[in-house]
């Protein structure tokens, strides 16, 4: 059986073991977006892993989802992110930039631009802005003449990254952003070329990849998915049809991976598996849930035919979480008080296991 401590190969990478750092917004960027000197200590700290993918990152003023988030859509910012690449390497690692477009997710107080999204359907609850949490604003709906131009964004943020040193990057097409409300039956109500069919509901996303892979190649772009997921308010009326659909278009891709996350169960996620071709890596743990996953899981997944595994809240406390895994040291637990309220306690504080005599 494979093991989660082999090496494998990720397009043009050769990682060092199975083990994958997975996005987790951690909102210590600058108000203006750019990354910082404690952003290069944490990735550099957990640079064991085979492969790191970054926190979200907006690829345009309009697609950023919360405040304290980077971005990649100025110069500014690519120059802030290159110590932190620099950082990872010199340390060993490898790093995949996430790409996020936050659609609907969003605010004016935030961006100072009124929300976009596939309809003009608000989802219920709040959203964080630098003025605290506030209600959640109506979205403008984006004209059908416009649409390309959001899926090209994913595509001119990827190029900057590479410029940035990121080995490549992952599309975030999860967790309710809008690549997601694109494949939603509900935050999706269009009735032109990208709304009603499965077809047009997926149509969105293949250009956006598509787009991406023209720009900096298919070995250095991943895409990651949560079918059936239902953050901010997103749903999906037909999720396995949905995904076997976008499956089949991304394999006529040369992709890096995919990245599934368990939202729905394991029999639809097995089915799914057996439709891409490709590498995939897999999260066994809900986004924003209770459970930090460990070595059952990820050895569990892999005996299902999952090539990598991705770890999130075991990676916030654990920046040594490869050789814990590997030793089978305890995992220690994180403190969700310092997720995202900025500074170093609970970002860079969390130490490496202490052996005593």
């Amino acid at each position: 059986m494979t093991s989660l401590f082999d090496t494998s190969q990720l397009g043009d990478l050769r990682l060092p073991n199975r083990v994958v750092m997975a996005p987790m917004t951690r909102a210590r960027a600058t108000p203006e977006g750019l990354a910082t000197p404690a952003m290069a200590a944490y990735y550099a700290q957990r640079a064991t892993a085979g492969l790191i993918v970054s926190e979200a990152v907006q690829p345009s003023r309009i697609g950023q989802a919360n405040p304290g988030t980077p971005g990649l859509h100025t110069d500014e910012q690519v120059a802030s992110w290159r110590p932190v690449t620099a950082a990872v390497h010199t340390n060993g690692g490898r790093i995949f930039a996430q790409i996020m477009h936050g659609g609907r997710v969003s605010h004016p107080d935030t961006t100072g631009l009124q929300p976009v999204a596939p309809s003009a359907i608000p989802f219920s609850g709040a959203v964080y802005t630098p003025s605290g949490s506030l209600p959640v604003p109506m979205p403008r709906a984006l004209d059908t003449s416009e649409v390309p131009e959001h899926a090209r964004s994913y595509a001119l943020a990827a190029r900057r990254a590479l410029d940035a040193g990121f080995d490549g990057v992952e599309l975030h097409g999860a967790n309710g952003y809008l690549i997601s409300q694109f494949l939603s039956s509900n935050a999706n109500l269009r009735t032109d070329r990208y709304g009603g069919s499965v077809a047009n509901r997926i149509r969105f996303v293949v250009e956006a990849v598509t787009a991406t892979v023209e720009a900096v190649g298919g070995a250095r772009t991943g895409v990651r998915l949560s079918p059936g997921a239902t953050f901010y308010g997103v749903q999906e009326s037909d999720t396995p049809q949905l995904y076997a659909a976008l499956l089949a278009e991304l394999a006529r891709l040369p992709l890096a991976y995919v990245h599934l996350v368990a939202t729905t169960d394991e029999e639809l996620l097995l089915g799914l598996r057996r439709a891409w071709p490709g590498l995939l890596i897999m999260n066994p743990a809900v986004p924003m849930g209770a459970k930090q996953v460990g070595r059952g899981e990820a050895e569990h997944w892999l005996g299902l035919g999952a090539d990598l595994i991705s770890f999130g809240r075991s990676f916030l406390a654990n920046p040594d979480l490869v050789e814990r895994l590997r030793t089978g040291l305890p995992i220690a637990p994180m403190n969700e008080a310092h997720y995202y309220e900025g500074g170093d306690q609970g970002y860079l504080t969390y130490p490496a296991f202490q052996h005593t005599a």
